[in-house]
């Protein structure tokens, strides 16, 4: 199959690339400004914005499946503010659908996010909801993905935890009781590769995640190998993280606050539609080390 990843050359992107080349796949990874030399040998890149419509439509003739992976972080606020999600989340969906359809592209397997709604509680949330809204109203064969964080090599999960808890003691909102359920990239891609390939998945939306539910205080003591967390109160932890969101650098905003005062996990986590067993997958602390 000829498979466009779009917005593949990041983290996630970059992994899928190698998975789907092994799989004998023709990979083209399309990104504002792909470099040859983070991606696999025989992976084809063209240049594009999913925010500008002529500059990216091109890449989408003669492909059988394009695979959107175009996405700001939830972990930090973006340059711009938080209206930049609508603009690259939902005006990129809308792109990318119009070209795939213009094309004559099969299949699209869209990257959304736990939680997607379109009435949500973030920018971020609200936005996904509102592209997943576009992905299932399109005539394309679709499948639609809602992980959980995704660590790994080049991830920025483990990065976000320690900027957010500096070693010794760590001021965590609410102490830490925000649930996660990490998953490894490596775990993850392979199953995007499958609803590439099978139509059996077509038509469906999966919630995934790793194979163990923790709390950021959890997770922060993983990252750190061991940290004192002190609660902070909700209410004061929103002006504080308000405040220091507009300092340079500072991991999080005021939309990323909200994003903690709910939990980050599937309601029936879905990786069996898969043949994936659960306890088989990796966990945070094996990947750092630390089980």
């Amino acid at each position: 199959m000829n498979v466009l990843l779009v917005g593949g050359s990041g983290f996630i992107g970059t992994n899928l690339a190698a998975e789907l080349v092994e799989r004998g796949h023709d990979v083209t990874v399309l990104s504002r400004s792909p470099d040859d030399e983070e991606l696999p040998a025989g992976v084809e890149t063209a240049m594009g914005d999913v925010t500008a419509y002529d500059s990216m439509e091109g890449a989408f003739e003669g492909q059988d499946a394009v695979v959107y992976l175009v996405a700001l972080s939830p972990l930090f606020e973006p340059k711009g503010g938080n209206e930049m999600h609508r603009t690259v989340h939902l005006g990129g969906a809308e792109n990318v659908v119009r070209a795939a359809e213009d094309h004559g592209v099969d299949r699209l397997v869209h990257m959304s996010a736990l939680g997607a709604d379109p009435d949500g509680r973030t920018a971020y949330i609200r936005a996904k909801g509102e592209a997943e809204r576009v992905v299932t109203d399109s005539d394309l064969d679709r499948v639609i993905f809602r992980p959980s964080v995704v660590f790994g090599d080049g991830g920025e999960f483990v990065g976000f935890t320690k900027k957010l808890t500096p070693p010794g003691i760590a001021p965590l909102p609410g102490g830490g009781k925000t649930r996660f359920q990490p998953i490894w990239v490596g775990d993850l891609v392979p199953m995007l590769a499958d609803a590439v390939e099978d139509d059996e998945h077509v038509g469906e939306t999966y919630e995934v995640g790793g194979p163990e539910v923790l709390t950021l205080k959890e997770i922060a003591k993983l990252v750190r190998g061991g940290v004192a967390v002190v609660p902070v109160p909700m209410a004061l932890a929103g002006v504080g993280l308000s405040i220091a969101g507009a300092i340079p650098g500072f991991p999080m905003g005021a939309d990323q606050y909200r994003s903690l005062q709910f939990d980050n996990t599937t309601a029936d986590n879905e990786v069996d539609a898969f043949g994936v067993e659960a306890s088989e997958m990796k966990t945070l602390g094996e990947y750092l080390g630390r089980q």
